[in-house]
């Protein structure tokens, strides 16, 4: 049986490792701003409102985080 190792460490230039970690900075801080944005919403919303849906406020920011940054 044989095994392959792809390896590009020299393909791997400066430049595209700068270009990751942009990309990597940006959905970090797309995904940042969604769970802003839906903590911000939920925590608009009055207790009674809150418990018309079942969710308590001590929960916002559990719920928040599962629904963008999943389990």
């Amino acid at each position: 049986m044989a095994h392959v190792l792809n390896t590009n460490i020299a393909s791997s230039s400066l430049f595209a490792r700068l270009r990751g970690v942009a990309e990597n900075a940006r959905t970090s801080w797309a995904l940042y701003k969604e769970y802003k944005r839906t903590y911000d919403e939920l925590d608009a919303l009055t207790d009674r409102d809150l418990a018309d849906i079942g969710i308590r406020r001590c929960d916002i920011a559990d719920l928040a985080r599962t629904h963008v940054y999943g389990a």
